[in-house]
């Protein structure tokens, strides 16, 4: 039986992966990518990077498509373009990504570490208005939130 991790692991043979300072640089860029937010409504509204456009995991094929409700134009339009996707610490963007590999979007990338790396590298972040999240928020919003009863027992 696999685990979360392993299909991950298996998953990074096949996808790369965007470290936070290099994205920083791309974006200032006429050519920039396109920053996919996977994470939860929630989530995204709470901090985001900004000009991110926000797919929820659970709709992503079929917003990556043409000709259904939930077609977000930008992304089904754009299998040429570079595309990274966010999520809150690089592993749900991986899956994320080679799902769109598999659907035949050719220049994909994870940003490895996620909003998360992002904030510790101090870039910066903006909430559902637009209006900048302080780092230190941003930290405290990005937190890890295992409760004990999701721990493995013992």
């Amino acid at each position: 039986m696999k685990k979360y991790t392993d299909l991950v692991a298996d998953c990074l043979a096949e996808v790369k992966e965007i470290m936070p300072w290099d994205l920083a640089s791309r974006l200032g860029q006429p050519d920039a990518p396109l920053l996919l937010d996977i994470r939860e409504p929630a989530e995204f509204d709470a901090v985001h990077i900004a000009g991110s456009i926000h797919v929820p995991r659970g709709i992503l094929e079929s917003a990556a498509d043409w000709d259904y409700d939930d077609t977000v134009p930008a992304l089904a339009g754009g299998r040429e373009r570079e595309i990274v996707v966010i999520c809150r610490s690089g592993n749900r963007s991986v899956l994320a990504a080679h799902t769109l590999q598999r659907m035949g979007f050719r220049k994909v990338a994870s940003l490895k570490t996620g909003v998360r790396g992002w904030n510790d590298f101090e870039q910066p972040l903006v909430d559902r208005s637009g209006q900048a999240v302080d780092i230190d928020a941003a930290d405290a919003l990005l937190a890890s939130r295992v409760r004990p009863e999701q721990r493995r027992p013992a």
